[in-house]
């Protein structure tokens, strides 16, 4: 049977608009293997981490609070209690080291890139569009008013629409503030999983080598990033 031009370019339409709607629920999807992680939990490190990762996956499966706002506290304040901060070196013996969220639990110590891994893929498996969120690196100043002390730090920016301010999720100061409002804070960059942002211009996330290596690890370990 031969399909008329106008009915055939209705047929071509309604697939491009599926495949549209499946590669999306691909970029936006973050899944695991739960029995596999929790499996790694128990002979990497013991029954205390398998109830963390637990206590992270009812997290996630329980779904998003009522506002994006209220996801963005409650994943904020779990990540900031369960992980206590502390450095590469010590945790790992080594200058720097980005930390998968089971690897994070389970030794329950982290830096500050840690935090914001966990939070990034948290947040994305409870709905926040990964386009709204940004790993920023920043100088944040230390030693309180007037000092010219500071350390390189990273957080997590929630921007709710494009051109929008950022909220700041921080480890280092709990409550969720616009950057506006983080004075001690001085952005660098930023980069999410569509790219690197600095000075205006866009360019390729896999130029950086730890975030591949992140995501190869984490695949390993059961994770769908």
């Amino acid at each position: 049977m031969m399909l008329r031009p106008g009915r055939a370019r209705g047929y071509v339409l309604l697939a491009c608009a599926w495949l549209l709607v499946v590669l999306s629920g691909l970029v936006w999807s973050f899944d695991y293997d739960r029995a596999r992680v929790l499996q790694l939990a128990q002979s990497r490190y013991g029954a205390s981490a398998v109830q963390a990762v637990e206590a992270w996956f009812d997290l996630m499966e329980r779904g998003p609070a009522a506002s994006e706002p209220d996801t963005l506290r409650m994943v904020n304040d779990f990540w900031n209690s369960r992980v206590q901060g502390s450095t590469d070196q010590a945790v790992w013996g080594q200058e720097d080291y980005w930390a998968t969220p089971l690897e994070s639990l389970g030794k329950r110590a982290g830096d500050c890139e840690d935090y914001v891994i966990g939070k990034y893929f948290s947040l994305i498996r409870l709905g926040v569009a990964p386009e709204k969120l940004r790993f920023v690196y920043v100088r944040a100043r230390i030693g309180g008013i007037g000092s010219q002390e500071s350390i390189a730090h990273m957080v997590l920016g929630y921007y709710p629409t494009p051109n929008a301010e950022p909220l700041v999720l921080d480890n280092l100061v709990g409550t969720i503030l616009p950057a506006s409002q983080r004075r001690d804070l001085t952005p660098v960059f930023s980069f999410n999983a569509q790219g690197i942002y600095a000075g205006g211009q866009t360019t390729s996330v896999d130029r950086i080598s730890r975030w591949r290596d992140l995501l190869t690890r984490m695949q390993q370990e059961g994770f769908q990033p």
